[in-house]
């Protein structure tokens, strides 16, 4: 019998299986493909091929910066299989940790038969290869994840020619004219890499912006330093005609784009429908598994973690939620309380979309601050004031830091970035919000210098006294 059943191994399942593991427990992780869909047909290896997009370009660019590379081409099988390379590396990284943790890992995809109750144990079955096998544990931790959304736009199902990011990723060559439905992280993700690639590309939105959780300032700065691609605003699609997609303005102008390929870019949908949440009573909704700040389900003894919640579907948020469910599984076996520490909070959770300008940000938006009746300071500063920024950019859609704080007590309530290694440090914009900083507890900070990541504090002595 297993101390704990994992039932998905993507970012949350394996971390999971790591802590539990690490703390000598009999950990049980059922997953159909190790390292779930950020590892295989998500972050890693969007970010492989983006950033071979972004050398490409880089290259074509090198002699602004005084380096001559002559004639420069990409060979997309060649980037392809530099894509496969780094999963696989990763994946087996993930498979030595399984194995350094002792956990057992069983390939197939896992189905709750029945719950614990007293002492009873719960039940799971791994299904694989059409045979199956029934196995037992004190707690199961449920990390199914998500798909992608496929909403019932007429020609959109059974069209070989409309594809998701799962099957974009796979294709075999560089589309000449892509449509992108969705203007979300994914969607302007993908648009940045094909028109970088030489795509003509189109990302048809139903929003009047992208990325609709931006600071309303920022957004627009992303789309506009995305030059190569078209952006259709305000747009409602109606149908699918093989690679042509139509749609209506807000004026009720009938409007369409004829593509070669119709990426699908509406967002995820939790998987709440494949691992036995009815037979044993699980409070699901299309919006996820309803948990507390513990991650335990209304089931004792059922933990869910991950975007199978659907509380935030980022892989580092998955991270910190099979963290906090591995802390208290661990307190409910051991007899001990759950530290107050390990509890899941989504204050301040760092969001960041990649591509050859990329954007970060964590905390409210000013939108969100008005929304809420909340007075604020703010104060933005260009990219471009960034000494190291200035060294290592052509300043074509330079971007900009943001940083908000309440006009009251001054406490750090948001700070968002558009431009070159935004999610690289908006990490320490998630801790000062977290801890609580003032502006001027950050004006005190010492940063190294040249950073971008100068320009928080910075920003902060805009703001004033």
């Amino acid at each position: 019998m297993y101390d704990t059943i994992i039932i998905g191994g993507g970012p949350a399942g394996y971390l999971a299986a790591e802590r539990l593991g690490h703390q000598k427990k009999k950990v049980l992780l059922i997953e159909e493909q190790l390292g779930g869909t950020c590892l295989n047909v998500g972050c890693i290896p969007t970010k492989t091929l983006l950033n071979s997009a972004k050398l490409y370009v880089h290259a074509k660019e090198a002699a602004k910066f005084g380096v001559k590379a002559g004639d420069v081409s990409y060979d997309w099988a060649a980037i392809q299989s530099w894509k496969a390379e780094v999963v696989a590396k990763l994946r087996g990284g993930v498979e030595s940790q399984m194995k350094r943790f002792g956990v057992e890992v069983v390939n197939g995809r896992g189905e709750i038969l029945s719950a614990p109750s007293g002492e009873k144990p719960a039940s799971v079955c791994s299904v694989s290869g059409g045979k199956s096998a029934e196995h037992h544990g004190r707690a199961i931790l449920v990390c199914a994840g998500s798909v992608p959304a496929a909403p019932p736009i007429p020609g959109g199902r059974d069209n070989p020619l409309v594809v998701d990011s799962t099957g974009l990723l796979s294709i075999t060559a560089v589309p000449k004219r892509l449509a992108v439905i969705g203007g979300g992280v994914i969607g302007v993700e993908f648009a940045g890499l094909f028109s970088a690639l030489g795509s003509k590309v189109a990302v048809i939105e139903m929003m009047d912006e992208i990325v609709p959780f931006m600071d309303k300032e920022q957004a627009p700065v992303l789309r506009k330093a995305m030059s190569g691609v078209e952006f259709k605003l305000g747009r409602k699609v109606e149908k699918i005609d093989g690679a042509t997609v139509h749609y209506t303005a807000k004026d009720g102008k009938a409007e369409s784009t004829e593509a070669d390929l119709v990426l699908m870019a509406v967002g995820r949908r939790p998987t709440v429908n494949t691992w036995g949440a009815e037979a044993v009573g699980v409070d699901v909704s299309p919006r996820g598994v309803a948990v507390d700040d513990r991650m335990r389900t209304a089931i004792p003894g059922i933990w869910a973690a991950g975007d199978v919640t659907g509380n935030s579907l980022l892989a580092h948020s998955a991270y910190r939620m099979a963290e906090v469910a591995a802390a208290d599984i661990l307190a409910a076996q051991n007899g001990t309380k759950s530290g107050n520490g390990n509890r899941w909070r989504s204050i301040a959770v760092p969001w960041a979309v990649y591509g050859l300008t990329e954007a970060a940000g964590v905390g409210i938006t000013e939108q969100e601050a008005a929304a809420k009746g909340i007075a604020i300071v703010k104060a933005s500063l260009p990219m471009r004031v960034s000494g190291r920024f200035a060294a290592e950019n052509t300043f074509q859609g330079a971007g900009a830091v943001k940083v908000i704080a309440d006009a009251g007590d001054r406490r750090i309530l948001g700070i968002h970035a558009v431009g070159a290694y935004a999610p690289e440090f908006i990490w320490g914009g998630a801790a000062l919000i977290e801890q609580e900083f003032r502006v001027e507890d950050v004006k005190q900070l010492i940063i190294p210098h040249p950073t971008v990541s100068e320009l928080i504090r910075d920003a902060c002595w805009e703001i004033g006294d």
